[in-house]
């Protein structure tokens, strides 16, 4: 052999192989080798085969961090979300409104005892009305009676027209409100007005509109009655036992504060029905009904 012609030694090729698996990877498309070299390398540098087509350890923690197909870094699992609710006004506003309205009766109901506390007696509310005859207190000799007592049958006469007061007939005249479209004898209507009943009479040439606004201020109303009086000398007059009230007009206001002062309160037999009285009408006593003159 000459000395020019010098043969290179033989490469191991199981030494290249355990020196790309322990240094640098060869390229992908050049590692030819067969399986069996693969392990014997692979055993020498200390690492573990893996089989053909199994994927690198840690893969699937690196697909898992991809995410759902392969698309970005996957997110952590987070607990429910929490919705703040608003406040349900529908109950806070009931409940509320409830307690408007408990305060408001309430608060009426107070304010009405204090009104009607500051109104006084009823003597006093009475003494407040302008134009108001009191004949308890200007000519109290007609309410005294004598031996024979305040009943009397007949005919009577009165010192004030139409009657307030005095001696009457032992019947009274129904007074639960009732509306009379005719004259009632006065002695009847008189006895009424000692049970506490208000009696409403009126010119019977007072405008019918002014004769239905009187009427619905007594039709069936207790301890109330009405009925036109001829010869009165006043449109309207109100009376009950010892006073007595004259006025021109329906609308007067008078006329209510009449009644609410002295309607049961003005009365020689407090607690004495209206009831069960004589409901007939015309001019003289039931005694006397019928008599000429």
């Amino acid at each position: 052999m000459s000395t020019g012609d010098v043969r290179r030694p033989e490469v191991n090729k199981l030494s290249t192989k355990a020196v790309a698996a322990d240094g640098d990877k060869p390229d992908k498309g050049d590692d030819k080798s067969p399986p069996a070299a693969k392990a014997t390398a692979a055993k020498a540098s200390g690492t573990k085969a893996r089989p053909a087509g199994a994927r690198p350890a840690g893969s699937a923690k690196g697909a898992a961090a991809r995410g759902p197909a392969g698309k970005g870094k996957g997110r952590k699992p987070t607990g429910p979300v929490k919705v703040n609710q608003g406040i349900n006004w529908g109950p806070v506003a009931m409940f509320g409104g409830a307690g408007l309205i408990a305060v408001l009766i309430i608060g009426f109901g107070a304010f009405t005892l204090i009104k009607e506390a500051n109104k006084g007696t009823w003597q006093e509310q009475a003494a407040e009305i302008p134009g108001i005859q009191n004949y308890l207190v200007s000519n109290p000799e007609w309410f005294k009676f004598g031996a024979e007592g305040n009943h009397k049958a007949g005919d009577l006469s009165y010192k004030m027209s139409p009657s307030a007061g005095g001696v009457h007939n032992p019947q009274w005249q129904n007074c639960m409100g009732d509306v009379y479209a005719a004259e009632i004898p006065e002695e009847q209507a008189t006895h009424a007005e000692e049970h506490g009943a208000v009696w409403v009479t009126y010119n019977p040439s007072l405008p019918q509109d002014q004769i239905d606004a009187l009427k619905a201020k007594v039709d069936g109303r207790s301890y109330m009655l009405m009925s036109p009086y001829p010869g009165l000398d006043k449109p309207i007059s109100l009376q009950t036992w010892g006073y007595q009230l004259k006025v021109d007009n329906a609308s007067d206001e008078r006329i209510d504060q009449f009644i609410s002062a002295l309607r049961q309160n003005a009365t020689v037999e407090a607690g004495a029905t209206c009831g069960s009285g004589i409901t007939d009408t015309g001019p003289k006593p039931l005694d006397l009904q019928g008599a000429k003159g």
